[in-house]
């Protein structure tokens, strides 16, 4: 099976393909059909092509930490810090996007002004202030594109169900391979140690926190009775 096959499974078995109930008109030539519940399709082939087209662009940038991964979807941000990691590029501190971090330079003493050469954003909705920025400045920009996606001032758009942390980290997970495919960091028909799972957000639920709220108590307790009892022990053996 050659990569490329290997890569439209994992896209596949990520939901990648599957969009909203509704089609902006940019994205129509991305669309393949739509399903039986109203979902539209999205073309995979032209997904994988968008990512290696991507992954060129990013590789041709001579300092890796001039391109700056943005995610205001929440679900997305443990994905664009991994992809920061493994590609040296730079990333969001968090969530929420800052206003004039690319075109205010007065912000330049606080740390926030930002001059990067590339913008990677995950939602163009939610990343719609980051995009526009962009534009004031002629920063070019990639962006994880759902069927409803509209693609004013986008670059590069990868057509990609951006919904589900499932998809979202398969995305950043492919493109930081192909990235460190071209820059010589790994083989070409090398298999990339790193798995997606590491890319993907995780939801800690109210019983995980009992769980940990409960093993921290009895440690606590435990410390507590062992101090007790080397107390003890020395006020006998004094």
């Amino acid at each position: 099976m050659s990569r490329k096959e290997q890569d439209i499974k994992r896209l596949i078995a990520s939901q990648c393909h599957i969009g909203t109930k509704q089609l902006h008109f940019d994205m129509k030539r991305y669309v393949s059909h739509r399903s039986d519940n109203g979902s539209y399709i999205l073309n995979l082939e032209e997904t994988w092509q968008h990512i290696k087209l991507a992954a060129r662009v990013i590789a041709a940038i001579d300092q890796p930490q001039d391109v700056m991964v943005v995610s205001s979807r929440p679900i997305g941000q443990r994905a664009v810090i991994k992809f920061a990691h493994y590609t040296q590029a730079s990333s969001t501190r968090s969530a929420r996007w800052t206003p004039g971090t690319l075109t205010n330079q007065s912000n330049s003493a606080s740390g926030k002004f930002q001059e990067p050469q590339l913008l990677i954003v995950t939602d163009p909705h939610l990343d719609r202030q980051a995009i526009v920025e962009a534009s004031y400045v002629n920063i070019p920009v990639i962006a994880l594109c759902n069927s409803d996606t509209p693609l004013q001032y986008v670059d590069i758009p990868i057509p990609v169900g951006n919904r589900d942390t499932k998809s979202i980290s398969m995305i950043y997970w492919l493109l930081a391979r192909e990235v460190k495919i071209l820059r010589g960091e790994l083989g070409q028909n090398e298999e990339w140690d790193v798995l997606v799972d590491l890319f993907y957000h995780k939801e800690i639920t109210n019983d995980q926190l009992g769980v940990t709220d409960n093993l921290v108590k009895q440690e606590a307790e435990g410390e507590d009775h062992e101090q007790q009892v080397d107390g003890e022990k020395a006020d006998k053996d004094w």
